[in-house]
């Protein structure tokens, strides 16, 4: 298929049908990318506490990088996908070598900066005296693949953003499952504790990325030409105002863990098992949250071009349809996450202790959990019609603008139950704001701003 050609498949192809088309390879996707911190934290929970938490408190670094790798790939991905349909591919190839450029780069720089100062970052992250240890083990070689990760996810959005959520995923879903492969042989069979985990992740990254660049030369997908590369401020502009939102939303989810972990050891005096456990369901409700944002993702392509065009009405259509079936799969999921919390604890450690310090955030996470279809597509929408302040809003509320206050006071006030709790109460009242931003600014500036194509 030309670029010609998905252009008016995409703006003129059912809307419905295109989403799930699109929807299938991005839920495989983010199911997957969410995959490689889960397989870490399954191989390394069989060795001990102190082990899994450092897997946990490195959690919050990995968000930094996709923070990092989401900024620039939504950013770019954004302003590639609205000028395909405008026609106007000769501006998506710069802004597609620009975007992948800057964000090597960038990736590059936290390297360096990280491997120089490993141990005060480990400390930094929440690492315990008895976590350290293995925290810089594991944080070593995320560090060392840190430009090619960051590589990897702004090409991955690049692609999905033409259209080719297929050549995507397959780029991410290879990586995921030699991930898993070499985790088991690295951790268990060489016995390399969480040195194993990490690098298998980052071999596992660098595969994806390498299979990645191989699909910008297939599909009619815009290809990198570094002569087109445009290093002026516009076009770092329109990467910051398409790329924000998502810089805002895992950059505050790095923190909020960050200040999690310092939390777990204010509350008790040996808080290896608690971190453990938070980090545990902070994983497994991410893997939920995966598919809903995999399904965003399909919508986002269909968005971005039709927005484009001008075929506000096909935006609607597909903000809603998506709304419908992601609350729909939150309903189910967030059910059956609740009633077998504890067998799905189980599953990812040994400790009865851990189990025990899991089940109530568990539990009352996946109770509001059919409240994260609304925000994440909603969220989505705005981001790629360009609305970054609402965007943005809605980005940081739920890690950073409702969560740390309430774990900051609840924990102050009931102690573990509180911390518990925390995710809980944003959640809720993330969906609140949410319902107030959807209602002033999607209707309205959809039918205000729609034109005659």
């Amino acid at each position: 298929m030309t670029a010609e050609e998905k252009i008016a498949y995409l703006t003129y192809g059912k809307v419905k049908k295109l989403i799930l088309k699109f929807a299938v390879p991005t839920v495989l996707t983010m199911l997957v990318t969410t995959f490689y911190n889960m397989a870490d934290a399954y191989f390394v929970g069989k060795i001990n506490p102190s082990a899994s938490g450092a897997v946990s408190v490195i959690f919050s670094f990995m968000a930094i990088i996709q923070a990092c790798g989401f900024f620039f790939g939504h950013g770019s991905g954004n302003y590639i996908s609205r000028k395909l349909g405008e026609g106007n591919i000769k501006e998506a190839e710069k802004m597609a070598v620009t975007g992948f450029t800057l964000s090597l780069v960038f990736g590059l720089s936290i390297a360096v900066v990280g491997l120089v100062s490993i141990g005060g970052l480990a400390e930094i992250l929440g690492s315990t005296p008895t976590i350290k240890p293995y925290a810089v083990d594991y944080l070593r070689f995320i560090l060392i693949g840190a430009p090619y990760m960051t590589a990897a996810l702004t090409l991955n959005n690049q692609l999905r953003f033409q259209g080719s959520a297929l050549y995507a995923m397959i780029g991410m879903c290879a990586g995921g499952l030699i991930n898993v492969g070499l985790d088991a042989w690295f951790i268990i069979g060489l016995n390399m504790g969480t040195a194993g985990a990490g690098l298998a992740t980052a071999i596992s990254q660098l595969s994806s990325f390498a299979l990645l660049i191989a699909g910008t030369f297939r599909g009619g997908n815009i290809r990198l030409d570094f002569k087109k590369i445009a290093l002026k401020p516009f076009y770092f502009a329109e990467i910051a105002r398409g790329g924000l939102p998502s810089l805002g939303r895992q950059g505050i989810s790095a923190l909020s863990v960050t200040v999690l972990n310092h939390a777990c050891s204010a509350v008790v005096s040996s808080p290896d098992e608690l971190i453990a456990a938070m980090g545990i369901v902070a994983k497994i409700t991410g893997f939920f949250s995966s598919a809903i944002i995999g399904f965003g993702q399909g919508f986002q392509p269909v968005c971005g071009f039709n927005y484009g065009a001008g075929k506000y009405d096909r935006v609607k259509e597909g903000f809603y349809f998506s709304v419908a079936v992601t609350t729909s799969f939150a309903l189910s999921v967030g059910f059956l996450g609740a009633i077998f919390s504890d067998k799905i604890l189980f599953l990812f450690t040994d400790s009865v202790k851990v189990v025990e310090y899991g089940r109530l955030p568990m539990i009352t996470q996946c109770s509001v959990f059919f409240l994260t279809g609304y925000i994440t597509i909603l969220n989505m929408l705005l981001q790629n019609i360009g609305k970054v302040a609402p965007a943005s809003l809605l980005s940081v509320a739920r890690q950073g603008l409702f969560f740390i206050p309430a774990l900051a006071l609840l924990s102050l006030c009931f102690g573990v139950v509180g911390l518990s709790v925390a995710q809980a109460v944003s959640d809720a009242m993330t969906f609140i704001v949410a319902c107030f931003v959807g209602k002033k600014t999607v209707s309205n500036s959809l039918r205000s701003e729609e034109k005659v194509v």
